[in-house]
């Protein structure tokens, strides 16, 4: 076999991270991906949480050849396509009801931006030009175009650019896990929802167009999950000033936390939904928005959408997404995210006994994450410049473990890794990912000087 490996390949052209190379992928299938050397990797946090579905489906791939032999481009506004009309009925389908307009993109951010021009455009439309503003959480994340970064509460990857665009008004995520005082979760859940009241009345309410946030957080917040008093109350807030709420499900849709979407765990319906990721399952680029008709039309007679993409309903991913919703569906995958995460975040909070500097074990189905601390009293971080939450990344990875990490604190600060294996994994898997963590578990403690129960 050709050897592959980082040290002796040639430079890269590519500078999608400068801190090390890692090994030339070569093949995948289920929850495993091999490098060209042969070794076997399990994918535990499903790409960047993408690969619902596992790798190598071969009903999608199958789906996707067809689709290939007949037409892969065929621009928007020239043809309709068929996979395109299929997909956007069977997305209906599936979402609250009413959400039953599509506008396909090819990610996440794509996605949020539309959102974010949908709902401005609609403001114009109805006479209500004085709205724009669009709040959101700190910590979040809603994606990296400058509009999508203008929502975000990330420090470190929004600061850089904060002279190129307009940073929206924020307030805190409801991180109710952290708070030390005498209220129960459920009026914790109040008051962080309360804060968009006040929030809003600061800003003048004639001046606020929207909410967006994550119903169960991504990597900003490490699966963050807000007490059930919490969504209600949201929804309430914003029928009360007429604003805008936009889910943003980018990872937390298409079944990864045991229900289509994260906001299902709650019925807690928006006025528009963001989605990709697990849409096509990363079997091609794809993303979409979901509206009602109250807010399209209003829109579409005043002239028209301003906006859209070159892959806007590309005929190849449109028919990858078709094949990935049936094979969530042929195949039980929700019920399994949600039995599966059950059984994963118990084995996480069976490692957070043995290792004391795992602070909290939150999420829904197979969107988990664990937090470390050094103090589970005060819930006090890990000092930053033990850069633990990659050194566990590493230290998994070496050990044949993918995972994903990020700091739940603006980024700054606040250790965690996330869980996040397909939709397909197995109790059996599921025990060999967290022998794995368990010995990576004790390699950091051994390297950072951190305690263990024996």
């Amino acid at each position: 076999m050709q050897n592959t490996s980082s040290t002796q390949r040639p430079p890269s052209h590519l500078f999608y991270q400068s801190r090390l190379r890692r090994p030339l992928v070569d093949r995948a299938e289920g929850i495993y991906l091999w490098d060209q050397e042969g070794r076997r990797m399990i994918d535990g946090s499903s790409g960047a949480m993408v690969v619902n579905i596992g790798h190598g489906n071969r009903n999608v791939l199958d789906a996707m050849k067809r689709q290939m032999d007949r037409v892969t481009f065929a621009y928007r506004l020239h043809f309709e396509n068929e996979p395109a009309e299929d997909l956007a009925r069977m997305a209906a389908e599936r979402l609250p009801e009413g959400m039953d307009r599509i506008f396909f993109v090819s990610g996440g951010s794509e996605a949020v931006e539309s959102c974010i021009k949908l709902a401005r455009q609609w403001a114009l439309a109805v006479g209500q030009s004085e709205r724009w503003k669009v709040i959101s959480r700190f910590p979040s994340y809603h994606g990296g175009t400058l509009g999508a970064l203008g929502v975000t509460g990330y420090a470190a990857l929004s600061d850089p650019f904060s002279p190129m665009m307009r940073e929206m008004p924020k307030i805190p995520a409801p991180t109710a896990y952290l708070d030390r005082d005498n209220l129960t979760m459920e009026q914790r859940g109040i008051k962080y929802a309360d804060m968009l009241e006040e929030k809003i009345l600061a800003e003048g309410p004639e001046s606020v167009l929207a909410f967006i946030m994550e119903p169960i957080g991504g990597a900003s917040t490490g699966a963050l999950v807000a007490p059930d008093s919490y969504f209600p109350r949201i929804r309430e807030i914003c029928d009360r000033y007429g604003i805008l709420l936009i889910h943003d499900e980018v990872m937390s849709g298409v079944g990864r936390t045991g229900k289509f979407l994260g906001g299902d765990h709650w019925n807690c319906k928006p006025d528009l939904i963001a989605l990709s990721k697990g849409f096509a399952s990363g079997y091609c680029p794809l993303g979409a928005m979901a509206a009602p008709s109250r807010l399209v039309k209003p829109v579409l007679d005043a002239g028209g959408f301003q906006h859209g993409f070159t892959y806007a309903g590309n005929p190849l991913a449109c028919a990858a997404g078709v094949a990935v919703l049936n094979e969530i569906d042929r195949l039980g995958l929700i019920d399994n995210a949600a039995r599966m995460g059950e059984v994963l975040k118990g084995e996480l909070e069976r490692l957070s006994e043995r290792f004391p500097f795992i602070g909290d074990v939150r999420g829904k189905g197979l969107l988990l994450a664990a937090e470390f601390v050094s103090d589970r009293e005060t819930m006090k971080p890990l000092p930053k410049e033990l850069n633990a939450h990659q050194r566990m990344v590493d230290m998994a990875y070496e050990r044949g473990l993918i995972i994903y990490s990020r700091r739940t604190r603006g980024g700054v600060e606040g250790d965690h890794f996330l869980v996040c294996p397909p939709m397909i994994v197995t109790r059996e898997e599921i025990g060999s990912i967290t022998a794995i963590l368990g010995d990576t578990l004790e390699a950091l403690a051994a390297e950072l000087d951190l305690p263990v129960n024996r």
